[in-house]
């Protein structure tokens, strides 16, 4: 049966590695017959909790988002050893306000690249601690903190041969495990 996902980049550039990254997986075979649509992390405004009982366009579309798929794949940089501002308040806004989260019971997929050797090991770490709290069951293995580099991705955007087959293998177990949180599989 499809799936829908929501996909979260935690950076906001165009072209950053994450977005990249992201877009790969997406288009991977293991990936194919299910929807994912990327969330627009960057039109919410800084939380406020003045806004909760009218939330702001943007928090709505995002909790509308989250709501409506399956689970969400979170592809985050690591910004000073935990993950980026932009990506919090996301996190922040869709919980808000207490008793109605977008978020709970949520399967969660972490991924994540950045140009130094741990690969955003540290922030998946404090987004895992940050989903937990949202009691969202998130996958344990495979994990993929993954070292940017200029062959990380085809010129195309498609995985080169040496990761695809790791990429695909992650693919598949997101997947899985959704179909299996959400009494699909």
């Amino acid at each position: 049966m499809p799936l829908k996902i929501a996909v979260i980049v935690g950076s906001l550039r165009a072209d950053s590695f994450n977005r990249r990254l992201a877009k790969a997986m997406v288009a991977l075979p293991e990936a194919q017959g299910h929807s994912f649509t990327f969330a627009d992390i960057g039109a919410l405004p800084l939380y406020n909790q003045d806004q909760d009982d009218d939330q702001p366009q943007a928090v709505r579309d995002l909790k509308t988002l989250v709501t409506e798929s399956d689970g969400v794949i979170f592809a985050t940089p690591e910004y000073n050893r935990s993950i980026p501002g932009v990506l919090k308040n996301a996190i922040d806004h869709g919980s808000r306000p207490p008793g109605h989260s977008c978020w709970k019971g949520k399967p969660a997929g972490v991924i994540g690249t950045s140009p130094g050797k741990l690969g955003t090991a540290a922030a998946q770490q404090h987004l895992r601690n940050v989903l937990a709290v949202l009691d969202m069951p998130t996958l344990g293995l495979p994990e993929a903190y993954l070292q940017w580099s200029d062959d990380l991705l085809t010129a195309q955007g498609q995985f080169a041969q040496a990761t695809a087959g790791f990429a695909g293998k992650w693919m598949k177990a997101f997947l899985g495990y959704v179909a299996l949180h959400a009494g699909k599989g």
